[in-house]
């Protein structure tokens, strides 16, 4: 049987960042970004999932600082639902708090543009839930 990867992705108000596992479920690697509003998001994550054989998906989900939900937290399980219903498969929130933070500090000290910064935020925002994600499961 071939070995399935693990979808992350970061939700916002405007744009989604993705980011995708290796097949052995180690490393995380940023994706791409889509459109929240798009009207064909939920074909575009069905394509995603069987262009890549993902088995499993990682959604994003922020809350304040003492871990309380806010009314980012609810929207993001609003999207955690469309997107297990869209795909079919099991979906898994993780905190992410401090995710885009990490990921502006990792495109700065390697010393990336503002431009390129800003096209791949979400994206590496996305990496660095999904790998927080695959570490915590080696524990």
């Amino acid at each position: 049987m071939a070995e399935r990867r693990i979808l992350g992705l970061d939700p916002g108000s405007r744009r989604i960042g993705v980011a995708l596992s290796d097949p052995t479920g180690t490393i995380a690697t940023p994706l791409t970004v889509l459109d929240a509003d798009a009207p064909d998001l939920a074909r575009r994550l069905r394509e995603l999932v069987a262009e890549h054989a993902v088995e499993r998906i990682v959604v994003g989900r922020p809350t304040g600082l003492s871990g309380a939900p806010t009314a980012a937290t609810e929207s993001a399980d609003r999207f955690a639902e469309f997107v297990a219903e869209a795909t079919g498969l099991r979906v898994d929130r993780v905190d992410e708090r401090f995710t885009t933070v990490i990921a502006e500090r990792a495109m700065l000290e390697g010393d990336a543009s503002r431009r390129k910064r800003r096209a791949r935020r979400d994206q590496v925002a996305a990496a660095v839930l999904l790998q927080g994600y695959l570490d915590a499961r080696r524990r």
